[in-house]
């Protein structure tokens, strides 16, 4: 007896192998996918814009108010609208009354400033410079201990510190001097924070046992391979020290009780106090405000540039 075997039902057609996709069709998805992804980046795009455009329009618009206020007469400052200028334009009769009034002791809390703030933001970015450098690139016992105990510092507000301070420098006979507001100003745990994470990630061992083994000081290194290469860093840090001294109220209120002596934040406040008894005062104030604010415009225009290396330099390796 004999038994036959039907054939086996034949696989339909595509179960074992894929049908090509036209190429048409493949070009067509991949420009789908493109146009919504950059559909998706031009979204995203307008979104990110808009919030820095209305970030910068929250911290433009004080500046030009004082641009605006700095050109208007008492009068016109209260009988105008306060976000346009006045029929009377009376920027530089305002000027000239600040510069001259009182023998001209605007420009003498100008320069007072500009010592506090530019030799205290100098002498702390170096200090906080030669810090971060020797916490980043030698070992020794007890660093990571100091490195806290600086962290420690950053979270104190300079007004818990400004009464111990005073009654400090009373007994040391230094109060209501320059050193009583610029002592303080010498110290900022955030640039030594700042320097130290920045010195470790662009700095290279390698360079600093070669300048060794040509003979080079370690304060020669420092100061010729150390502090070129922390710039980007360093102009932060000063640039942080410059504008916290130059709008530091606090600190000169409380140790300073010599009108010679004061910078111009105080300096501005002690005339604005006076407007109830003459209202002449607000044009003064806001004129030296406007010129208190020139300085630091300045600053931040000309040492931009050092910015441009990008504190993220050393964050990519070859």
């Amino acid at each position: 007896m004999s038994t036959s075997t039907a054939p086996p039902p034949s696989a339909p057609a595509g179960d074992g192998e894929s049908t090509p996709v036209p190429s048409h069709r493949r070009k067509a998805d991949r420009s789908s996918s493109l146009e919504s992804s950059a559909g998706a980046t031009g979204a995203s795009k307008i979104i990110v814009t808009s919030i820095l455009v209305i970030v910068a329009i929250y911290f433009l618009v004080p500046v030009y108010w004082v641009i605006v206020a700095s050109t208007k007469s008492t009068e016109d400052l209260f009988g105008t609208n306060g976000f346009w200028f006045a029929p009377t334009f009376s920027l530089w009769e305002n000027l000239r009354a600040v510069l001259s009034y009182d023998g001209g002791v605007f420009a003498r809390w100008f320069l007072n400033s500009v010592i506090y703030a530019g030799f205290g933001g100098l002498i702390a970015t170096y200090f906080a410079a030669a810090g971060g450098y020797a916490l980043a690139m030698y070992e020794f016992k007890g660093r990571n201990l100091v490195f806290g105990t600086i962290l420690g510092g950053v979270l104190v507000p300079g007004t818990a510190t400004a009464l111990p301070l005073f009654l400090l420098f009373s007994q040391m006979g230094i109060a209501n001097t320059y050193w009583s507001v610029l002592l303080p100003s010498l110290v900022s745990p955030f640039g030594l924070f700042l320097c130290r994470i920045y010195a470790q990630e662009t700095m290279s061992r390698s360079l600093l046992e070669a300048a060794r083994i040509d003979g080079a000081s370690e304060l020669r290194i420092f100061h010729t391979i150390g502090l070129r290469l922390l710039t980007p860093a360093l102009v932060t840090v000063f640039l942080f020290q410059l504008v916290g001294i130059w709008n530091n109220y606090f600190l000169p209120l409380v140790m300073l009780s010599d009108t010679n002596l004061f910078p111009i934040t105080l300096g501005l406040n002690n005339w604005l106090s006076q407007v109830d008894r003459l209202p002449e005062f607000y044009e003064l104030t806001t004129g030296g405000v406007l010129l208190s604010v020139i300085p630091l415009g300045i600053a931040m225009v000309v040492l931009q540039r050092f910015w441009r290396g990008g504190l993220t330099e050393g964050s990519v390796k070859a």
